[in-house]
């Protein structure tokens, strides 16, 4: 089966999860397509279980990732970062940018679940899937004329794709996941012990109130696939070079976990926290934009942004901490206070130079998995029963 088309994206929204009427869209935020998801290929619907070629699995996935790179770049207004309205607080990066950069990924995606497909966590595969990566930044790279659009995502969706393909490559003729017991044991447990700590900080839903929120199905669809791709990143990647990004200096700096610590973490700003905020705001009515909006506000509010950290310092990550906090206060981005407090925060960051990239990154990741779940990683289709 031929690897679906990408849609075309600049105009309107490529996947959306929005049904909202026209009056029922808040101002001053790009409204979603009103028509209902859909896949580009009617035909990939039906997923593994109808006997998809494992090809056309591994392109769904690739496409998923993809969509959701383009759902956050295009998701507007968001607080200093690339939208419809501008570049934000980035000089080298715009909406078309953005764009180019996540279409020129999808071989670099389809790539990272056809490795993983049929294999387990091992320090093989992670160091198969490191390699694959670096080649896709090279790709990205060329995409955007020396733009680093989406380093982090690679990271952070890119081990979630495989945790994706290794469901699929995991599932029984019954369609149940086997799991695997070839996890670092020591890592995998003291990340669980932290994702622990991040739930109850965070008095984000844990796997109780997630079942009741989202059904059992979709949160244990979502919680293995971010465990697998957590096993994979306690491996280590045995051919990196030393790392010199801004991500890794302000790490280092500032002692925080960063993007690396997010994933061996099991993503809990995903799983925890995006997810979470983003099914509370549909579920309490909120048009889609603003729930992806609430999502991202709910990741910046607790997250040690190494963007943020290396743009601004300290000043920087409290201005975004707090101003996140403060929408959300105010009944999030879809009330009239919180749609003024989040324009007050553009303001602050565009005023420090400072952008949230690694929460954008985190809503892609989440918008990934939200997708895996409505739409199926390649087996049936799960719902959140929201």
């Amino acid at each position: 089966m031929a690897t679906p088309a990408l849609m075309p994206v600049p105009a309107t929204r490529a996947l959306s999860g929005s049904s909202a009427r026209a009056d029922d869209v808040m101002p001053g935020v790009t409204p979603a397509a009103s028509r209902p998801v859909r896949v580009a290929d009617a035909g990939l619907k039906s997923g593994l279980n109808a006997g998809l070629e494992t090809g056309a699995a591994d392109a769904r996935l690739a496409w998923f990732a993809v969509n959701a790179l383009i759902e956050e770049a295009q998701l507007t207004p968001k607080p200093a970062l690339v939208d419809r309205r501008g570049s934000g607080a980035h000089r080298d990066l715009n909406l078309d940018t953005m764009l180019r950069s996540a279409q020129a990924l999808e071989p670099t995606f389809a790539a990272l679940s056809r490795a993983a497909r049929h294999s387990a966590p091992s320090a093989t595969l992670r160091t198969e899937l490191a390699q694959i990566g670096r080649a896709g930044e090279q790709a990205m790279m060329h995409a955007t004329g020396g733009s680093n659009a989406h380093r982090g995502a690679i990271w952070i969706v890119g081990l979630l794709v495989a945790g994706a393909a290794l469901v699929d490559g995991g599932r029984t003729t019954q369609g149940r996941y086997v799991q695997r017991d070839v996890q670092p044991a020591a890592s995998h447990a003291t990340a669980a012990g932290r994702f622990q700590a991040l739930t109850q900080m965070t008095g984000a839903i844990g796997a109780s109130g997630a079942a009741a929120t989202a059904g059992t199905a979709g949160f244990d669809l979502a919680s293995t696939v971010c465990a697998l791709a957590a096993q994979i990143a306690c491996f280590p990647d045995r051919f990196a070079a030393p790392s010199d990004s801004h991500g890794e200096r302000a790490r280092q700096r500032y002692q925080v976990g960063g993007a690396r610590r997010e994933a061996q973490d099991g993503f809990p700003h995903v799983a925890a926290v995006g997810l979470p905020a983003l099914l509370k705001a549909r579920a309490n009515g909120a048009p889609e934009d603003a729930a992806r909006l609430d999502a991202l506000l709910a990741i910046m509010a607790s997250l040690d942004d190494t963007c943020l950290l290396h743009r601004a310092g300290l000043p920087g990550l409290q201005a975004g901490q707090q101003g996140a906090r403060a929408v959300l206060e105010l009944g999030g981005s879809s009330t009239a206070a919180g749609r003024a407090a989040l324009a007050e925060l553009d303001r602050t960051l565009l005023s420090l130079n400072a952008s949230p990239g690694g929460a954008a990154d985190l809503l892609a990741a989440t918008l990934f998995i939200d997708m895996l779940v409505r739409l199926g990683t390649g087996g049936s289709q799960v719902s959140w029963k929201i």
